[in-house]
């Protein structure tokens, strides 16, 4: 009985990764993830080559869902999101693109890159935290995502 129960725990745990360079919205989407429903695990990577580094490395957990910005030092999100479809061992995991950039250019791109979504911060407090909420109430609760391997 013991082992389903920590099987059942283990299937409603949630593995995120982050790419966000900027501190005060990483703290914000930290904070919005403690007071939700789903146990998670925040994962951060600052920069482009520290999501791809984490995401290859193979003694890291697996994310279930990335929630990646655009704007990136080192190198772009579009570069990112390029690198993790176009990898067999990668592609299956959702790519959620968080940004403050709405130029459809950036939005036509990130869907040919194949994102899952395209999100626009926005900059008032209250509602980032609403998108953050919204994000987990669709993606964490409502999707099925595939299993980790």
């Amino acid at each position: 009985m013991l082992d389903m129960y920590h099987k059942e725990i283990m299937s409603n745990f949630i593995e995120i990764l982050l790419v966000e360079d900027n501190p005060g919205d990483v703290e914000l989407t930290r904070e919005a993830f403690l007071e939700g429903k789903i146990s998670n695990n925040l994962n951060v990577a600052r920069d482009g080559i520290e999501a791809l580094e984490y995401l290859k490395n193979t003694r890291n957990p697996r994310p279930d869902i990335v929630l990646l910005d655009l704007n990136l030092p080192r190198k772009s999100g579009l570069e990112v999101l390029s690198a993790i479809k176009d990898d067999p061992l990668l592609q299956a995991i959702p790519v959620v693109v968080l940004t403050t950039s709405q130029d459809e250019e950036d939005i036509a791109k990130s869907y040919r890159s194949h994102a899952n979504c395209y999100i626009s911060k926005p900059v008032d407090f209250d509602k980032f935290l609403r998108v953050v909420r919204s994000l987990e109430d669709f993606w964490l609760t409502v999707v099925r995502l595939p299993t980790r391997t």
